[in-house]
Order: structure tokens, then C-alpha cells, then sequence
């Protein structure tokens, strides 16, 4: 396998769909991955035509994390910060900084890392039979990619804390209903719904859909009155977007808006 196939890119209808493809180690990251795969964010980032991301795993898994065979410490220990700062602190900042959806197709396990990766991602479908686990506790790691993060904020400290020290497995549905994804859906329809879901976004003002996702997240380290002047400013640059204008023109002319992301 080449660098290059660790991700599988395909470009159809404005979604870029991001497939790991490593499905021999469940899709566990290796150098190579993570490089490939912040290529294909990159692309996504610096190409207009793409308008969505669609991020998804190969074969039984969505991802185990990080590949613990390139990070064996009887071969002399690795500096796992070196590992944070190079490759998963880079892509974090990237996916969360996109001004362009990015659905998150979880189609079995997510573990560690891939788990967080995930729960970055703006909107996380998961089959009915994927599980969510933070397995970090299970190494003598602390959880990071963000997990220290996103836990306490969505779940509060007693669930964080508990997924975190217990590293139990967190099922989809259970997901779902504790707020960590949007959707827990049946296995054999997750890639359609989820293909469908990125199409529709893809296909939207997807202009204000970017400063719409950059004014939630910043919402999060915000007080109200330094978010109301945040809002105040999107909503001007959401006003002077050929989005907006086609937005409005359609209504009153009762059609299907055709927006461009412009």
C-alpha cells in the first residue's frame, strides 16, 4: 500500500468523501494516514468546488487511533507529545477551522483517537453497532485529540470522567442520546444517509453554513456580549454573500434556490 491509498478521496456532487483505508489494523493511524489525511482536509480547505467533507472508515472499523506497532516502547519510547504536536494537534485545528461542513460517517469502532477525531467533525452519523471508546486509560495514556475537551462540555464531568478512567465501550445509540453524535442509524443505510446528508449541505449557502459552525464553536470560550458583536459581524459578511442575495430572490419568486457558495 502507498502513502496515498492509507485515504481513499473521491469528489462527487461538491462532498469530498475521505475514506481510511487501512482496514487490516481497523484503520489506526500511521504516519502515512495522517499525512494523507490532512492532505485531503487541505483540499477541501483550498478548493472552492469542494463544499462538504464526508470523513469515513474502510472495512469493520472507523478507526482504533493511533497504531501502537509504530510506537512500540520496546523499541525505545517515542515522544508521544512529539506525536500530538506533529500530527493530531494540526489536523484537530483543521477540521474544526473549515468553514465547510464536515460529516463524520462512523461505520464501527472508534477508539482513542479516532473516536475524538470523530467528535470534531460537525455532524457524527454512527451504525447502530458502532461503539465509541476512549481507550486511552487502558495504556496509561490520557485522552487527547481533543477528548479532554469535547467530553466534559457535551456529557459533563461525571460521564466524561467515567468514559475516560473506565475506558468502557459507549455504544451508538447511547451516544446519541447523551449528545456526543447527532444520529445513531441501522449499518446498512449509515453510508446513504450520510452521502445524502453531505449532498444536501454541499448543495446549501454554504457561506453562512461556514461562519454558522465558526459562531458555535466559538460560543463554547464566549461571554454573551463579545457572541452578540460575533454574530453581529458573520451576519454582515452572510449579508453581502451571492448566497444571501440568491437566498431571498428564490423566496419571493417561490423557486428552488441554486446557491454557489459565494
Amino acid at each position: 500500500m502507498t502513502p496515498e491509498d492509507t485515504v481513499l478521496t473521491a469528489v462527487e456532487d461538491g462532498v469530498l468523501r475521505l475514506t481510511l483505508n487501512r482496514p487490516d489494523k481497523l484503520n489506526s493511524f500511521n504516519d502515512d494516514m495522517h499525512r494523507a489525511l490532512y492532505a485531503g482536509f487541505e483540499r477541501a480547505r483550498d478548493d472552492d468546488e469542494i463544499r462538504a467533507v464526508l470523513l469515513t472508515g474502510s472495512g469493520r472499523g472507523f478507526s482504533a487511533g493511533q497504531d501502537l506497532g509504530d510506537r512500540d516502547p520496546r523499541n525505545g519510547r517515542a515522544d508521544l507529545g512529539h506525536t500530538i504536536e506533529t500530527f493530531y494537534n494540526p489536523l484537530l485545528r483543521l477540521i474544526r477551522s473549515l468553514e465547510k461542513p464536515v460529516i463524520c460517517a462512523v461505520n464501527g469502532v472508534a477508539a482513542g483517537a479516532g473516536a475524538n477525531i470523530a467528535f470534531a467533525c460537525d455532524i457524527v452519523l454512527a451504525a447502530g453497532s458502532a461503539k465509541f471508546i476512549e481507550a486511552f486509560a487502558k495504556i496509561g495514556l490520557v485522552p487527547d485529540s481533543g477528548g479532554t475537551w469535547w467530553l466534559p462540555r457535551i456529557l459533563g464531568e461525571p460521564r466524561a470522567k467515567a468514559l475516560a478512567l473506565t475506558a468502557e465501550p459507549l455504544m451508538a445509540d447511547q451516544a446519541a442520546e447523551w449528545g456526543l453524535i447527532w444520529r445513531a442509524v441501522p449499518d446498512e443505510t449509515l453510508m446513504d444517509e450520510a452521502t445524502a446528508l453531505a449532498q444536501k449541505l454541499a448543495a446549501g449557502p454554504t457561506v453562512g453554513l461556514g461562519l454558522t459552525k465558526r459562531l458555535i464553536q466559538d460560543a463554547a470560550t464566549n461571554d454573551l456580549d463579545t457572541q452578540l458583536d460575533l454574530e453581529r459581524d458573520a451576519q454582515r459578511e452572510a449579508g453581502n454573500s451571492d448566497d444571501y442575495a440568491e437566498g431571498v430572490t428564490a423566496f419571493l419568486e417561490k423557486r428552488a434556490p441554486a446557491f454557489r457558495g459565494r
